[in-house]
């Protein structure tokens, strides 16, 4: 394999090859970060476990994924980001055929837990190494690809769960992983190019604070989701708070900070990166709180919530690649806007639903979410690669990848709260809340066209 570093983007056949396997290996992260939550109840009682109990077998794969992914991303700059996508896509294959042979709800935790720190090879440097596979001309094609697998398989989780169950055990969500992996691992080796390295050394003090103050907060934001009990939250708030002090200050005066400090004084690269969380927060508001809502409000069977949800995807899936060229001709700022003002309507209309809503009435609208929601990802991600020049895309591409878990896991939290609030108008007012974050992320989007880079 030619190992010469591409000075703009690959040869266009071996380009097709190397977007597939970062597709199959991104599809395959991105779901399992929603598909868990679908199946755990059949999970809880397959393996003898209580809910409560149960509830580690998502938030071991989330933390795990949430604590490497800015050190992961350091070391695809230090080692190169091919190398650290394909031992994350090794550990990711032999971690989903452990899960899908576990026996006891501690060892499937525990591949869980290798299964994230696999998926965080992966999604660390999968953007980074889209910098270099595209010509620059075409970067928001290639990230309207990533956003569109993304978005889609995120979103589309809950449904292939629903599929997979009616026919197979939930063993199979786990070993389906394993012919498509050794697909990606093989293209990857024969396809992805060789990257610039980074001159400095890794620092493993900043990645043991990146783990602790990622780590406290999703597992704050979840034990928060579950009702923990206030001292407890209290006192990972504060580790939080904490640990991300100590983080920080260690990031100052560094050449290429793992929390990429130097980024975040770009204002673009910062707005960006806010954008990001608010919409997923949106998205994570609403694909919590919709399958409850159809199921315990409407009467839905499974089988029905997953075709009602599957609009939402299909319209993100196409509207991201028509997003992603655009944004080369146009100010990602403004199609960015565009974008979080539709999803705002679509979800302010799933919000104001009537009591007895038609199945058409429920799909118009789950379209118009998914068309806001897919046409602004693409420019969004342009606008975060392009703010970080070209040796610091290893941490614009983990601040993608942190941005959107986190986002995710705040959306899924503030759903709690919502339902803690009212049981029977938990999911309009999560709905509500998930237009506010859309409302907030396409002024801030806006915001970008009165910034300098």
């Amino acid at each position: 394999m030619n190992e010469t570093i591409p000075l703009d983007g690959l040869p266009t056949a071996r380009r097709r090859w190397a977007v597939t396997t970062i597709v199959i290996a991104v599809a395959m992260a991105a779901m399992d970060t929603s598909i868990a939550n679908a199946v755990l109840p059949t999970i809880a009682v397959d393996l003898h476990a209580t809910p409560a109990d149960s509830i580690w077998v998502v938030n071991s794969y989330q933390l795990a994924l949430v604590a490497c992914l800015l050190p992961f991303s350091s070391l695809g700059e230090i080692f190169g980001y091919r190398r650290v996508y394909q031992y994350g896509l090794m550990l990711f294959v032999v971690a989903s055929l452990a899960c899908s042979l576990s026996w006891s709800l501690g060892s499937l935790t525990a591949a869980r837990v290798l299964q994230g720190i696999g998926a965080a090879g992966i999604m660390s440097v999968n953007t980074a190494l889209i910098r270099f596979i595209y010509p620059a001309r075409h970067l928001g094609r290639g990230v309207g690809v990533n956003a569109l697998v993304v978005g889609s398989f995120t979103a589309v989780g809950p449904t292939v769960a629903a599929g997979v169950l009616s026919v197979a055990s939930w063993q199979w969500l786990f070993a389906i992983n394993v012919p498509f992996g050794l697909v990606a691992i093989y293209l990857a080796h024969r396809a992805l190019p060789a990257t610039p390295r980074a001159t400095h050394r890794f620092d493993g003090i900043s990645a043991l604070l990146n783990a602790a103050t990622f780590g406290l907060l999703i597992f704050g934001i979840g034990e928060a989701a579950h009702h923990a009990n206030w001292t407890t939250t209290a006192a990972v708030v504060g580790g939080t708070v904490v640990m991300g002090f100590l983080l920080i200050q260690r990031q100052i005066g560094l050449p290429a900070p793992m929390f990429p400090v130097d980024l975040y004084r770009r204002p673009i690269f910062a707005l960006s990166s806010l954008t990001s969380t608010c919409s997923f927060a949106a998205q994570g508001l609403s694909f919590v709180s919709l399958p409850f809502f159809f199921q315990t409000v409407l009467g839905h069977t499974a089988v029905e919530t997953g075709l009602l949800l599957t609009p939402w995807p299909v319209v993100t899936a196409i509207m991201a690649p028509i997003a992603g060229p655009l944004s080369d001709k146009y100010p990602p700022a403004i199609l960015g806007g565009i974008g979080m003002v539709t999803l705002c309507i679509g979800l302010t209309l799933l919000a104001t639903l009537p009591s007895d809503p038609t199945n058409l009435g429920i799909v118009w609208r789950m379209m118009i979410c998914g068309a806001g929601f897919g046409f602004f990802q693409s420019p969004n991600l342009k606008a975060l690669m392009s703010a970080a020049p070209p040796e610091r895309s290893g941490g614009a591409s983990g601040t993608i990848a942190t941005s959107r878990l986190v986002g995710q896991s705040t959306g899924a939290a503030l759903v709690a709260l919502c339902f803690g609030i009212s049981a029977v108008h938990g999911p309009a007012l999560a709905l509500t809340l998930g237009a506010c974050f859309a409302g907030g992320a396409a002024v801030v989007s806006f915001s970008r066209l009165l910034t300098k880079r």
